[in-house]
C-alpha cells in the first residue's frame, strides 16, 4: 500500500512559480502528476522512472514545467515556472502504474490546488 501526500499549492499570478511535492509512504516506482480543471478531465501533465533516468511532459507544460524526485525522502516534485492562467486546477500526485505509457496509476494522493491569476 502507497500513501500519497501533496503540498506546495497555492494562489500565484500569471507568470510566477510554485513547487509542488508530494510525499509517499510505501514502495513506489514510476510517479507522476496529474490534474483537473473545473469542468474539464483529469489531464496527465508528468510522469518520471524510479531511476529519474525517464521523464515526460505533456506538449502544453514543456519547457515551463519540469519533474524530478528524490528517493531518499520518496518524495517526487513538480516545478512549475512561468505559470498561465489556463494552469489553474487540482494537482495530484499518483504512483505505480503497470507500465511508462500507461495513465492507469495505483494510488493517487488528494491533491493540491493551484489558482494563476491574470
Amino acid at each position: 500500500q502507497v500513501q500519497l501526500v501533496e503540498s506546495g499549492g497555492g494562489l500565484v499570478q500569471a507568470g510566477g512559480s510554485l513547487r509542488l511535492s508530494c510525499a509517499a509512504s510505501g514502495r513506489t516506482s514510476i510517479m507522476g502528476w496529474f490534474r483537473q480543471a473545473p469542468g474539464k478531465d483529469r489531464e496527465f501533465v508528468a510522469a518520471i522512472s524510479w531511476s529519474a533516468g525517464s521523464t515526460y511532459n505533456t506538449d502544453s507544460v514543456k519547457g515551463r514545467f519540469t519533474i524530478s524526485r528524490d528517493n531518499a525522502k520518496n518524495t517526487v516534485y513538480l516545478q512549475m515556472n512561468s505559470l498561465k492562467p489556463e494552469d489553474t486546477a487540482v494537482y495530484y500526485c499518483a504512483a505505480n502504474p503497470p507500465g511508462w505509457e500507461t495513465r492507469a496509476y495505483a494510488y493517487w494522493g488528494q491533491g493540491t490546488q493551484v489558482t494563476v491569476s491574470s
